[in-house]
């Protein structure tokens, strides 16, 4: 085609030209009309196509249906026609049943009846009870409180009597053990071992010398000193004596092993054969408290005493010192008649052995005597703390006593709980 191609209208006539460009435009708008008209009859016999054919399918299904259902009916009609009299069997099988089931459930309803009854019968007569057991219970507590309150004022009565009772007894074992032990009222340590001596000196010392030691030229003194001679001039027994005593108040307390050295320094000094401390101190030292101690371990011929056996050491020396003139004696006369020293030697030994049986004898008679006192004023002590204690309790009994209501009885029990709140209602 040419660049300038001539064209002319089919419906005006009229020739106009065109170039390539614009031509190529029509023929693409010709053909483009052309596929849509060709669309568009191929859609609308498609459409009919389609139409067609659901109305085929429709008339196929509708007369597949009726053909099901006629042979359904008849399937039915069949059933109905077969099983007519079955399901007059059945049916009277079922009212049977039902008559049945019908009177069972009126006797379930009955025994249902007699049991709620008697549940309620059951529960009323529980009811009953508990209110008598209330009742009782009330009855009872009152009782109690009664009986509680007789005897905690009877106690609270006697109380004091038996307190006061207690306390006079342990004062008067106290004072007694004091005065076995200790000082007496109203005198010292000193005082009180001469007055103890003077009381014997004309029966049992009467040719004893027991004074103050009043010589203080070698620098210090001991207290008393004790001589004793025989018809011959002869010295039986000399002992210097020591006496320590200390209060429970005294701040600064001092132990008897303080005194050891200047008591035999004294001992050596005055030419004394024993040195014996009568002391009150260390008051708790089961050592110095079992007796007459001998701590010669410590210093020769040296005893720590408690004032309670001031007249027994003396005894029991004085009696060794005149057992030992005595041996002296036989030994001299064993001597002139040239007997043989072992006589003598066993006699000292009996003599030893006796004298520390005696003395073990005496030490624990007197430790045995201040235990047991120790032991009865404890036992009442241990008594006047129990009844205390008897009164503490029975002001807490009466307390529980009073403090019992049914809302604690009935704490952490829901069925005694509801079963009040049902009698208050």
């Amino acid at each position: 085609m040419s660049e300038n191609t001539s064209v002319k209208c089919p419906n005006c006539k009229e020739v106009f030209k065109v170039d390539d460009s614009v031509y190529t435009d029509i023929v693409k708008q010709v053909r483009d009309q052309e596929f849509a008209n060709d669309l568009k009859n191929r859609l609308e016999v498609a459409e009919k196509d389609k139409a067609s054919a659901i109305k085929l399918t429709a008339s196929e299904l509708e007369n597949k249906y009726q053909r099901q259902l006629a042979e359904k009916d008849k399937t039915i009609s069949d059933l109905q026609f077969k099983s007519k009299s079955e399901l007059a069997e059945e049916v009277s099988k079922k009212e049977a049943q039902i008559q049945a089931l019908q009177s069972k459930i009126e006797n379930a309803n009955i025994q249902k009846q007699l049991e709620v009854s008697s549940a309620i019968n059951s529960v009323e007569k529980e009811r009953d009870q508990l209110k008598n057991d209330l009742k009782l219970k009330d009855s009872e507590k009152e009782i109690l409180e009664k009986s509680l309150n007789a005897q905690f004022k009877n106690k609270l009565e006697h109380k004091d009597e038996a307190l006061k009772l207690k306390d006079e007894e342990i004062e008067r074992l106290k004072d007694y053990k004091q005065k076995l032990s200790t000082k007496m009222i109203g005198e010292t340590l000193e005082q009180h071992c001469e007055a103890e001596f003077n009381k014997l000196r004309a029966t049992a010392f009467q040719n004893a010398y027991f004074e103050k030691d009043n010589d203080a030229s070698g620098g210090t003194k001991g207290d008393f000193i004790y001589r004793e001679v025989d018809s011959n001039g002869d010295e039986i027994i000399s002992i210097m004596f020591e006496m320590k005593n200390e209060n429970d108040q005294t701040a600064t307390k001092k132990k008897n092993e303080d005194f050891f050295a200047k008591l035999d320094k004294d001992r050596v000094a005055k030419n004394c054969e024993y040195a014996v401390l009568v002391s009150l101190l260390e008051t708790d030292n089961e050592f110095y408290n079992t007796g007459i101690v001998d701590v010669s371990y410590r210093h020769e011929k040296m005893f720590v005493i408690r004032p309670q056996f001031f007249i027994p050491i003396i005894t029991l020396l004085r009696n060794a010192g005149m057992k030992s003139i005595e041996y002296k004696a036989e030994l001299n006369l064993v001597r002139n008649q040239n007997l043989d020293i072992t006589n003598f030697e066993t006699k000292i030994e009996d003599f030893k052995n006796g004298f520390a049986r005696n003395y073990d004898l005496a030490s624990r008679q007197f430790g045995d005597a201040i235990k047991e006192i120790d032991k009865t004023m404890t036992h009442l002590q241990k008594t006047k703390d129990a009844l205390l204690s008897s009164v503490n309790n029975l002001r807490l009994a009466n307390n529980k006593a009073e403090d019992l209501t049914i809302k604690k009885l009935t704490h952490g029990n829901p069925t005694m709980k509801q079963k009040f709140d049902d009698l208050k209602n």
